[in-house]
């Protein structure tokens, strides 16, 4: 029941063809339900006594039904095509506004082919169930009461024939429901299985060909369509047993009431008009039952699809922006306090990703974070800019708890480059413009030029150059610069390089932190897996399993933390044995910084 409050709760405008499509079947159905009946009266009445005035005025009536019927049915068929499409629109429409607002813990209990699911398929099964089953639904209820009290005013002995099939075919459809019920459940899952896939396989096409693995991903393909095609022939095998049950139903009912109506007839208690009649009615009410069953079932998958919907309806986002009246519309300036925070990305986490992390980072200045994988540099980037709330402890930006600020002032003035870079399709302005819609052409080739875009720009096509879905056309260097390019417009208070350009060399990333470090009143903070990347600033943190084990400079740490030292021990060998490998075909010496340029640049020419 509470499914069906939010089908029609996101009816909206529709609610009144809805309304309007339901006074059209019922009143369609009225009037094909009367046709027996004037049917009945011309065989026992007009045939008998030749009256042709009176035979030719009950068909006129019969016409008239008719072409109000089909009025009627062209009326209903206009408002259910705007009902189904009219709910599929709101209801996918209601879904991405939800998950637009959702925080990143709640999408981390969903995979992206099950939310795709959701908004496609799932919400195709509703239309179907409302464009092909709002009419039946109507329709056979309406068909079944009305031909009961037909039946029973043409003859109460033949109506005694329904009282005992009726409570059979009941119960039959019950269990058919139970049973089928869950498969829908197990239907609509195999279904995401199968989206995943191929999201996954489409999006990795490259790196398929490239390691040479479509068969692999050929057999994976094979199992998901395998085991989604067992689901469903499992699923409608079970949901069709109705139709031989209802058959054999309707051909018992027919001969009981032709044995019954032969013996009243020969007894002069029934007119064969009226038994024509009857069993007229008796095909009625039997479709009417088959269409009620089917209906059943085509409502039991959609309410499974609306179930998988309204879960996300109902989320609740785990990070709630303050009243707006209370709510802090202004960050003061780019200082950043961690105090006593821990966090943990869900709350049944048998351990935490930061433990007592206490920091403070002063306004304007430049402080490099590193430590190994999942040391938890990306989680306290995270924090900073409220993508997650801190389980406890309290993180301050600007000398103000981050959850006392609008959200949207907060996010403005923490610019952060994610560690998954993101390109959209379109252009190169409309991908840098989301970091400042308002921008000039002059602001954006500033802000390439501040990330060193423009050493590539022109061989994209410029700023008008198209970027395929997920940046296609462009390098993983070339992204990296796009994404820092696309933040700097934003002008924030604070900039976080979360392992930003891990994939540009050594030297395009000094010239980035050259440019940047140029920009007035920003606190800077660079997430890095290399020394070289953040040894210039004024402080650097190391982290260690969550926890803070070192605060310095590159001096100091590497003096006194063990971990740093044991970092820049490992990359200064690595560099040390590729010089060594390079000096076979070149005898010139180099020096350390440029040793670790030229190993661990990656991509030189990103």
């Amino acid at each position: 029941m509470r499914n069906l409050k939010i089908l029609f709760s996101y009816l909206g405008a529709y609610r009144r063809d809805a309304i309007l499509g339901v006074f059209f079947v019922t009143a369609e159905t009225a009037l094909e339900l009367f046709i027996p009946v004037i049917m009945a009266n011309i065989i026992d009445v007009g045939v008998p006594a030749g009256d042709i005035n009176y035979m030719l005025l009950q068909g006129a009536y019969m016409l008239v039904c008719a072409a109000c019927s089909l009025v009627l049915g062209l009326g209903y068929a206009r408002t259910s095509a705007r009902v189904a499409s009219g709910l599929g629109a709101n209801l996918r429409e209601a879904e991405y506004r939800k998950i637009q607002t959702l925080a990143f813990g709640n999408l981390d209990n969903y995979d992206a082919s099950s939310l795709v699911t959701r908004m496609t398929t799932d919400i195709t099964v509703i239309q179907n169930a409302i464009g092909n089953g709002f009419r039946p639904m109507v329709r056979g209820p309406v068909t079944l009461i009305v031909g009961l009290v037909y039946a029973l005013v043409l003859s109460r002995p033949l109506a005694t024939v329904f009282a005992i099939i009726l409570p059979v075919l009941a119960i039959v459809l019950g269990v058919i429901t139970y049973r089928v019920s869950p498969l829908y459940r197990q239907l609509q899952t195999s279904m995401d299985h199968l989206n995943g896939v191929v999201q996954e396989d489409l999006t990795a096409v490259r790196a398929v060909k490239a390691y040479v693995r479509a068969e692999h991903e050929e057999a994976k393909f094979d199992a998901v369509n395998t085991e989604l095609a067992r689901t469903a022939t499992k699923t409608f095998g079970n949901a069709v047993l109705n139709l031989p049950v209802f058959q054999l139903s309707m051909y018992v009912a027919a001969l009981s009431i032709l044995w019954i109506g032969g013996r009243m007839i020969l007894a002069g208690e029934l007119g064969v008009g009226s038994l024509t009649g009857f069993m007229s009615y008796v095909l009625l009410i039997m479709n009417s039952l088959m269409m009620i069953s089917n209906v059943f079932l085509l409502l039991t998958r959609a309410l499974a699809s609306v179930e998988r919907i309204s879960r996300v309806l109902d989320e609740h986002s785990l990070i709630q922006a303050p009243d707006a009246t209370a709510a802090v519309h202004g960050v003061a300036d780019g200082s950043i306090e961690f105090r006593d925070v821990s966090f943990k990305y869900r709350a049944d986490a048998a351990e935490d990703v930061l433990e007592h992390i206490d920091l403070c980072i002063e306004a304007g200045s430049t402080v490099g974070v590193l430590g190994g994988t999942g040391s938890g540099k990306s989680s306290l980037a995270q924090l900073i800019a409220r993508l997650y709330d801190a389980t406890e402890g309290a993180v301050l930006v600007g000398g103000r708890d981050v959850r006392d600020y609008d959200l949207a002032t907060l996010r403005d003035a923490v610019g952060i480059v994610l560690q998954k870079n993101v390109l959209f399709t379109g252009t190169v302005r409309e991908n840098l413009q989301w970091g400042n819609p308002q921008a000039s052409d002059d602001e954006l080739l500033a802000a390439c030029r501040a990330a060193c875009v423009d050493e590539f720009l022109d061989r994209i096509g410029g700023l008008d150059g198209y970027l395929g879905q997920g940046g296609a056309g462009v390098s993983g260097g070339q992204k990296q610069r796009l994404c820092i390019a696309r933040t700097l417009l934003t002008h924030p208070r604070v900039l976080i390089f979360d392992d930003s350009t891990s994939a540009v060399d050594m030297a395009t990333d000094a010239k980035i932190r050259e440019h940047i470090a140029q920009i007035p009143n920003t606190t800077v903070i660079v997430i890095a897996q290399r020394i070289a990347s953040v040894m210039d600033a004024d402080r650097i943190i190391v982290l260690d399993d969550g926890r803070v084990h070192g605060v310095g400079t590159h001096e100091e740490l590497l003096a006194g933390d063990s971990i740093y030292q044991e970092i820049y021990a490992s990359q200064m060998e690595f560099a040390g044995d590729a010089d060594v490998a390079d000096g076979v075909n070149d005898p010139s010496p180099a020096g350390p910084n440029e040793s670790i340029q030229a190993t661990e640049g990656g991509e030189r020419h990103a």
